[in-house]
């Protein structure tokens, strides 16, 4: 996959390669880790590659109900507050009886039933938005479909970007040079593809 979107020829599908290309980011984040590396937290942030990408899993799953719900708002959880929390605190933390090959597969699994309901919803059906979450707002009764879409890009680019952070910090790898490991670009002068070391 390019490192950037591809031309685009109407709003569908530029909502779906650009959240595409976000999802994908996350593949080259990982790209060469181990499951010790993806599990770790190593700056000052208690965040780990994993957990990260668990938590994009799971945001993208909330949003897309509400896609999927429109114009209602999804069930509610039936579960007592304590393991919704418990849940919620899990999402944040790669375990040690995960992998972070189990944890791509759910990532990826989730980010086929995003993409199918960018090409499927109505983009203008409104999605209520929820009054008892504090930082939503209460002046505004809904969002749109497309609105969800638009801010999902924005919710994997600001966590792909925290995640770059945290890779640059488990071995000094940044974005293009493993994307041009993971895709296999050839060496440049000023680019050299990362080989993982346990290849």
């Amino acid at each position: 996959m390019a490192a950037m979107p591809p031309p685009i020829v109407d709003e569908r599908a530029g909502l779906k390669e650009y959240v595409k290309a976000q999802q994908y980011a996350f593949h080259a984040i990982a790209f060469g880790l181990t499951d010790e590396q993806a599990r770790s937290a190593p700056s000052v942030s208690t965040l780990s590659i994993g957990g990260l990408i668990k938590h994009v899993t799971h945001c993208q799953r909330g949003w897309m109900e509400r896609v999927a719900a429109a114009p209602h708002l999804p069930q509610a959880d039936p579960r007592p507050m304590d393991d919704q929390a418990a849940e919620y605190e899990d999402q944040f933390v790669m375990r040690e009886d995960e992998t972070l090959a189990d944890v791509l597969a759910a990532f990826d699994r989730q980010n086929a039933e995003t993409l199918q309901l960018v090409d499927t919803a109505d983009l203008g059906a409104a999605v209520p938005i929820p009054q008892d979450v504090p930082w939503f707002p209460k002046d505004v009764p809904a969002w749109s479909v497309r609105w969800v879409f638009f801010h999902m890009i924005e919710e994997l680019a600001r966590h792909a970007g925290q995640g770059d952070i945290i890779r640059e910090t488990i071995d000094g790898a940044t974005l293009y040079e493993l994307l041009a490991g993971l895709e296999g670009w050839p060496e440049t002068e000023w680019l050299k593809p990362f080989t993982p070391a346990n290849t």
